[in-house]
């Protein structure tokens, strides 16, 4: 079994080093600390931690929240909060995109090791939850709604769109299911005519009638483009 590899994003470096210290002590591959939002972005593109440790106040425009969220919508990856308090308006803040566990600062190394330990294992059982409340077909899937599993043929969707921890499946007949997963998690269990054409966004390529400079119509529905999903929408399309 590989080392499980951790990112703290933390801008008191003290602090930083001694949570790195901490880990590695404990047998955690720890990768470079990243101080700000455009830092830990980098480091998760290029190393793929198995899991976060983020402090929720961070310096610059971008939070430890703000960061949650890139991670649950394009890396799935499970996350800790750190925070030096534990007011209403901060926890009201940080609920909305369901941390695996908070650490309020001060903490003991085995608090940090009980922190780790049960997010990334009540991770593991999540994927596996999804998982099973999927039986893949070759053109349809079951999805588990509302505790009842339910068909869903892939010619039947229109688009996908996320909602934070969950994703709305918009159909051709005007319906739409909630489903608690991520974009990435379902792009891996549809077919190859779905695209990915937005952080938020993916489509059914059948149902795309017309592309223009930042947007595509799928049906009559408008959907932005990402600047850089573009040029992967006009090559598996038809274009010309």
């Amino acid at each position: 079994m590989s080392i499980i590899k951790v990112l703290i994003v933390e801008d008191e470096i003290i602090i930083a080093d001694n949570i790195s210290n901490a880990l590695e002590s404990l047998g955690y591959n720890v990768l470079e600390p990243a101080i700000n939002f455009t830092e830990a972005i980098n480091i998760i593109e290029n190393d793929k931690p198995d899991i976060a440790i983020l402090d929720v106040q961070l310096s610059g425009k971008k939070t430890g929240i703000d960061l949650a969220k890139v991670i649950i919508e394009k890396h799935s990856f499970p996350f800790i909060f750190l925070t030096s308090n534990s007011d209403e308006l901060t926890l009201n803040e940080a609920k909305q995109v369901s941390p695996s566990a908070y650490l309020v600062k001060p903490f003991s190394k085995r608090e940090l090791y009980t922190s780790i330990e049960v997010a990334l294992y009540n991770h593991s059982q999540k994927q596996k939850v999804f998982a099973n409340n999927q039986i893949e077909e070759t053109n349809s899937l079951f999805l588990k709604v509302k505790g009842v599993y339910q068909k869903i043929k892939f010619n039947d969707i229109l688009y996908l769109q996320s909602d934070h921890v969950y994703i709305e499946i918009f159909l051709t007949n005007s319906k739409t299911i909630l489903a608690r997963a991520t974009l990435n998690e379902m792009l891996d269990r549809l077919s190859k005519d779905f695209i990915k054409v937005h952080r938020s966004f993916i489509i059914n390529s059948n149902f795309l009638t017309q592309i223009s400079s930042n947007t595509l119509k799928v049906n009559d529905a408008v959907i932005p483009i990402g600047k850089k999903f573009r040029q992967v929408i006009l090559e598996k399309v038809n274009y010309m």
